[in-house]
């Protein structure tokens, strides 16, 4: 079985990537190698598979590639994306033409090429905005959400408020049609925060690991809000059996959305993440409180029903070991 991950240096696409090769899948890597950390990750998936997979030095957005490297596949892990909301308000033409354009570019290299192929695209919780008129309720380290008690389902209106959010929407409704319309195997994950090995995480997006490593080097953190946002934080590891569980039933469940994250109980605040670091550092973690950032929702959770039920899957590493085996990682990689 042919398998092609976009994106597939990057942090999610690395943890896949290893998976499979470890399964002995053929897998062919896209990437352009722009992020910070990529070009790392490549040198450490060639140090441990060799010659064992294809790596594509290319963009999403260049059309003529993108078909190129469809050809012959029967599974696509789309992750290639402008990950932060701040660059997509620094530059909302090149995050649309990036999340936007270069998934429409996907889906319609397979339509043409591998009309067979199942797709597997990595959207985000971000498309349901701010969730703005939801009952908000703040304890003295995080907020909460009393009248979702287990989390925001898919039946939750999408309301993208940020560049970020209208780009990956465009592209999660996209792959959502491209079922409906043309009958593709196609699967959108609406991901909370996931963390694990091989995320280098900046200031911008990867929060926990930034976190982590801004502990360690003792640098001195900028919280933007009061810290109380909430997040549900999956384990890299989890967040690659939900996708083979979806891939084992793309016919099935093509043209589905699935709410993914560390669900209820894997919650976890700013505040509260400091606080377990200073636990486990034992020493003190420097902070300092900046204003909001647009659209930053102040809890969100994923509910965690619809894929339990459809997916038979659920989240087996708890949010202790996680961090636990996050902060190890980091410590020896430096």
């Amino acid at each position: 079985m042919r398998t092609l991950i976009t994106g597939g240096a990057g942090f999610i696409g690395t943890n896949l990537a290893s998976h499979l090769l470890e399964k002995r899948r053929k897998v062919i890597i896209f990437d352009n190698l722009s992020r910070l950390g990529s070009e790392k990750n490549l040198f450490w998936l060639k140090d441990n598979f060799g010659d064992k997979f294809t790596f594509l030095k290319a963009d999403i957005r260049n059309r003529e590639k993108v078909n190129a490297a469809v050809k012959g596949v029967d599974v696509v892990y789309h992750l290639a994306a402008q990950v932060a909301v701040t660059k997509s308000l620094d530059d909302p033409i090149t995050d649309f033409e990036i999340n936007a354009t270069g998934t429409l570019n996907l889906l319609e290299a397979v339509r043409r090429f591998r009309p067979q192929a199942t797709v597997i695209f990595a959207s985000t919780n971000k498309v349901y905005g701010a969730l703005e008129g939801l009952r908000i309720q703040e304890k003295e380290t995080r907020y909460l959400l009393p009248d979702y008690p287990e989390g925001i389902d898919e039946r939750t209106n999408i309301s993208f408020y940020s560049p970020y959010g209208c780009s990956k929407g465009a592209a999660d409704q996209y792959a959502i049609d491209y079922s409906r319309i043309y009958g593709l195997k196609t699967v959108v994950f609406r991901q909370s925060c996931i963390y694990g090995f091989h995320q280098f995480g900046n200031e911008d997006q990867g929060w926990v690991a930034y976190l982590t490593l801004c502990g360690l080097k003792n640098k001195e953190i900028t919280i933007y809000g009061d810290g109380k946002q909430v997040r549900d934080i999956l384990f890299v590891d989890d967040l690659i059996s939900a996708f083979l569980a979806a891939e084992s039933k793309a016919e099935k469940i093509k043209g589905e959305v699935f709410n993914i994250g560390g669900g209820k109980e894997n919650t976890i605040s700013l505040l509260e993440l400091l606080a377990w670091l200073k636990r486990r550092l034992r020493k003190k973690i420097k902070y300092r409180f900046s204003h909001w950032r647009p659209g930053d929702q102040k809890v969100y959770v994923s509910d965690l029903s619809k894929a339990k039920r459809e997916l038979g899957w659920c989240p087996m590493i708890k949010k202790e070991e996680g961090l636990g085996k996050l902060l190890s990682w980091l410590k020896e990689n430096i």
